[in-house]
């Protein structure tokens, strides 16, 4: 069993890896986002590709299996509300934090709209979906 520390310790190089990797190949610059949401730049694609394919040996050495299952009910409602922010803000979740560190002042707007959509998130579902905790990011 692995022990909590090494999972964390995991983690952490994984997402400094991924912050580097992601502001050194543009993904934090609206105009680069632009041309390679349009296809006019495929590094977005090659570097998503590149991702499951570092994914999949990664589940393989760890022999972590799983098993496919029924989608969740909050998985097609919340992948068209987090395009739609990707495609309004020119970025994920992670590119306005990228933004911000680099200098991006107005990338705030995108941290506080994050911020909001999650509490919103949370209490729609509390009201109205009854979907697991899980559901709403953050």
């Amino acid at each position: 069993m692995r022990t909590r520390g090494a999972i964390l310790l995991a983690n952490i190089i994984t997402g400094l890896a991924l912050g580097y990797t992601v502001s050194h190949i543009g993904f934090g610059d609206y105009a680069e986002l632009n041309r390679m949401f349009t296809f006019q730049d495929l590094r977005m694609f090659l570097t998503f590709a590149g991702a499951v394919g570092i994914i999949v040996c990664a589940f393989a050495l760890l022999r972590i299996r799983r098993t496919p299952g029924r989608i969740h009910a909050g998985v097609v409602p919340g992948a068209v509300l987090f395009g739609t922010g990707w495609a309004i803000s020119g970025g994920c979740p992670a590119i306005p934090i990228i933004q911000v560190a680099g200098g991006y002042l107005p990338a705030l707007v995108t941290v506080v709209g994050v911020v909001v959509g999650i509490r919103l998130c949370r209490w729609a579902n509390a009201r109205y979906f009854h979907l697991d905790r899980g559901s709403c990011g953050l």
